[in-house]
């Protein structure tokens, strides 16, 4: 770009100038030349300064008319800014703005504002995509109450759809017609959508507590109405969930949802008619694996809970983006915690957090929850809003417990009903409603990075006293060298040389507590000292996750024994994944040296121990088999080395397969033939372990029993499980399982994604060559994020053996497919670069080639904002 893109920062929030009150909106849909009519009804913000000018955001919009209480305005009483805004010279106090646009949906193919697809049109304006619509305030905090009428052809867009409740409908001139919907909840513009076509839906209904009946509708292109079954299904838990834990019921007549393929986002909760990515929607058992099911489940529940924590409520600034999207990904996680195994889905998200936040943390793009700035605000879509924030929002539950949460959450909703706010709020009604002191809570929203706890402790046999010594660190980020300590609760318990959980009382307590309890760190180091302790315990400490932090310096010895006798799942877990890491690593370090990698006989051990108690939890089972990831692996290393990694790690997972051969063939052969597919929690888990116990067969040379799962399987998971497995082999059955899958699903986009990604993730000497040939490919567009993601992304964030080859064409693959995509969509192409920023962790020869390929990025003319902010800051 020749100059840099403009900085936002959060102190230099002002209020907007102007209010509005109401929008009236009128379109005339056609693809090549849609016509918008807006009427806004404003006044004057108290809270600004008087003679602040009306300027109102606008990019890609010809204005065609523009008139002011009805009176045309002349062009001298405006300006249309280099921009694309609209500012009223001489603004008055109040009035009425009108103004006509004319907008080209069908050449949108950034995908934000009012576009194509499919021959249907759909609308995306989170962040500031409305006004790629409409000349408008388009900012979170200007809340106004939207009445739209919407007119198209009758026979090529039946189906007209827009926020609120339906107002009317009728014929117009023309073989047209017209539909009107009128929202009565104010709402900010983000939250605006529209989405007509020829669509067809899946109908129910529910009754809330207060007795509202609810048209529920899945829209979707026709043909699908079959796969949306589950989709129904999770809408009605949620809504049932949201009132029995928060109190929360739906408050209109109607409640939408549109699905469509081409969508950069999951999906959107705009204000009764949620947009989806059909990837969200769209299951059957042919089609979807387990994991599908369970996204779906997720992402329905979280975009429905935005109707109160997002919608109801919403954010003041975009700088307070994780207030709505934090506490509704905590939602949306114990939703779903209360849908199977609370073990199983905290494991499940942990996992998730550490391999997209944590390096995230440490890395070029780390930033606070809240951040201080930003050049693009598509990209503060990211883990550290999203799963950080949630976990931040967790603190807060862990700490007040359950009861006084909903207290704060009844407070904040009640006093912020119709509002757009700050994280302040949030926390102030928290506060407010359990009487703690939460003013240093709000360090984890404004300090970036990822603590590291580590604890020492003691025991003096004469007085039966047992000390814990806690210490706190953070480690410097980009723009924070400086960390404060922060309010760490550490969910703990302690242990006798039997395993048997030991009741506590700190020093100064007069009763012992029994199970876990909760120890606040609040300081850079603390003691806390234990009375009336019959031996040396051994310490279980982050229950639950309590916290998202490291917890480091756990000797070996004390993990081997949590693993097996912690009474918390999730250490348990945890302390098998550090123990089985910590030795992997060491492994590393011999490869390094030129030697061959050894084995833990312990780590068998723990494989033959976890498939004897698996019926009891196979999901749990499933979790604690599968040995920590290649990119958690290098997570843990200062300068990450893949080929060792990726080496070692194959080789435990063929050593275990050898060693544990007959009783995971015995697990493996007792789990099939469970009957007809079922997507309850312990039959998921069933189809996890086996699956899992395949792997370490076939990866201790066995093809065989993946080539004949693939050929039977009666389900996309078990037969998507065995082709990954033999995707990544030589293997005879290979090719031919991957023609014959082709072949099979070519006409679904969403199976078709998986057999791109499949190929992308393959640790085969030639899956470079392949994945170059796929991007060629008659079925890969580059224009569907879907499709992009599936292919180049998948590649590049997962499979670090390939893209970090030494001869750096996995990182230019990267670097010419995000050229190649910026101009079409920057918003994707911004997403897709983020692997090329861990530089910094990489060898020097593989960092070098890295910024290489950076610097091609960012020297490429007319550069997104988004790809050139994520470009610049990587290089920084």
């Amino acid at each position: 770009m020749a100059e840099s893109p403009k900085t936002t920062h959060r102190a230099d929030y002002a209020p907007p100038a102007f209010l509005v009150d109401s929008v009236d909106l009128a379109f005339e849909l056609d693809p090549k030349a849609t016509i918008v009519r807006a009427a806004l009804a404003l006044r004057r913000n108290p809270a600004a300064p008087a003679d602040a000018p009306l300027r109102l955001d606008g990019e890609a919009l010809e204005l065609l008319e523009a008139k002011l209480d009805g009176v045309a305005l002349p062009a001298s009483r405006y300006l249309l800014g280099q921009d694309g805004s609209f500012t009223l010279l001489n603004s008055p106090a109040a009035g009425r703005l009108e103004t006509t646009v004319r907008i080209a949906p069908e050449k949108n193919t950034l995908l934000s504002g009012l576009y194509t697809s499919g021959g249907n049109f759909y609308t995306q304006c989170e962040a500031e995509g409305f006004r790629r619509i409409t000349f408008f305030l388009d900012r979170p905090d200007v809340l106004s109450r939207y009445t739209v009428t919407i007119t198209a052809d009758r026979d090529a867009v039946p189906v007209m759809l827009s926020n609120g409740n339906p107002d009317g409908s009728g014929a117009a001139a023309g073989n047209r017609h017209w539909v009107r919907w009128v929202d009565p909840h104010p709402k900010p513009s983000y939250l605006f959508a529209l989405v007509a076509g020829d669509l067809v839906n899946v109908h129910d209904q529910f009754t809330t507590k207060s007795g509202r009946l609810v048209s529920l509708n899945i829209w979707v292109r026709r043909g699908d109405e079959d796969r949306c079954g589950h989709a129904m299904d999770s809408l009605k838990r949620s809504m049932t969930w949201d009132e029995e834990v928060f109190g929360l019921e739906y408050d209109l007549d109607v409640f939408n949802i549109a699905a469509v393929s081409d969508f950069n986002m999951g999906a959107m909760e705009n204000k009764g008619l949620n947009v989806f990515n059909t990837k969200y929607v769209l299951a059957q058992p042919e089609t979807a694996t387990d994991g599908d099911y369970q996204g779906i489940e997720t992402v329905i529940a979280h975009e429905y809970f935005h109707n109160w924590t997002g919608n109801r409520v919403t954010c003041r600034d975009w700088f307070q983006l994780s207030l709505k999207e934090g506490l509704t990904v905590f939602r949306d996680q114990e939703f779903s915690a209360d849908q199977g195994s609370r073990a199983v889905k905290r494991i499940r998200d942990v996992r998730g957090l550490r391999a997209a936040q944590f390096p995230e943390d440490a890395g070029p793009m780390a930033h606070p929850v809240r951040p201080e700035s930003y050049i693009e605000i598509d990209n503060f879509y990211t883990p550290t809003v999203y799963q950080k924030g949630a976990e931040v929002v967790r603190l807060l539950h862990t700490r007040l417990g359950a009861a006084a949460f909903r207290r704060g959450m009844d407070l904040y909703i009640s006093r912020n009903d119709n509002q757009a706010v700050t994280i302040e709020d949030f926390v102030t009604a928290m506060q407010d409603a359990s009487g703690v002191d939460l003013s240093h809570h709000m360090r984890w929203y404004d300090q970036a990075g990822t603590p590291e706890v580590t604890a020492e402790d003691s025991y003096d046999a004469a007085t039966r006293r047992y000390t814990l010594k806690l210490r706190q660190h953070t480690p410097p980020t980009p723009g924070q060298a400086e960390k404060a300590p922060l309010s760490i609760p550490i969910a703990m318990g302690l242990l006798g040389t039997d395993g048997a959980e030991l009741p506590t009382r700190l020093a100064g307590e007069n009763a012992a507590q029994s199970g876990t309890r909760l120890l606040m760190l609040d300081e850079a180091e603390q003691s806390f000292t234990f009375e009336d302790v019959p031996a040396p315990p051994v310490p279980s400490l982050l229950r639950g996750f309590s916290a998202p932090v490291r917890l480091k310096g756990v000797p070996q010895g004390r993990l081997r024994f949590l693993a097996v006798h912690d009474t918390d799942p999730f250490v348990r877990w945890e302390s098998g994944q550090q123990y089985a890491a910590a030795f992997m690593l060491a492994q590393v370090a011999r490869v390094q040296r030129g030697e061959a990698p050894g084995f833990d006989t312990a780590l068998a051990e723990a494989v033959t121990n976890t498939l004897a108690q698996a019926d009891a939890d196979p999901a749990f089972a499933a979790e604690a088999l599968v040995l920590p990831g290649e990119g958690f692996l290098a997570d843990q290393m200062e300068v990450a080395d893949p080929v060792a990694i990726h080496a070692v790690r194959q080789a435990i997972r063929a050593e275990i397969g050898r060693v544990c051969g007959a009783a995971l063939r015995e697990t493996y052969q007792r789990l099939a033939g469970a009957g007809p597919y079922r997507i309850d929690g312990r039959s998921i888990g069933r189809r996890a372990l086996r699956n899992a116990c395949l792997a370490y067969l076939t990866a201790s040379g066995d093809t065989a029993l993946a080539a004949a799962q693939y050929d039977s399987a009666s389900n996309m998971t078990d037969q998507l499980a065995a082709l990954s497995l033999l995707a990544d082999a030589e293997a005879p059955a290979r090719a031919a399982a991957l023609a014959s899958f082709h072949a099979k699903w070519r006409g679904d986009d969403l199976v078709l994604d998986k057999w791109f990604s499949i190929q992308a993730m393959s640790s085969r000497p030639d899956t470079l060559e392949a994945v170059r040939a796929l991007y060629t490919h008659p079925d890969f567009d580059l224009k569907n994020p879907n499709r992009a993601r599936s292919l180049v992304g998948a590649f590049a964030a997962g499979n670090p053996l390939h893209f970090h080859d030494a001869s750096g064409e996995g990182y230019r693959f990267l670097a010419d497919a995000v050229i190649a995509l910026d101009p079409i969509n920057g918003q994707t192409a911004a997403r897709l670069i983020g692997p090329l920023g861990l530089w910094r962790r990489q060898s020097e020869a593989r960092g070098a080639l890295m910024r290489k390929e950076l610097e091609r990025v960012l020297a490429t003319p007319n550069l997104s904002k988004g790809t050139f902010e994520k470009a610049s800051k990587a290089l920084a």
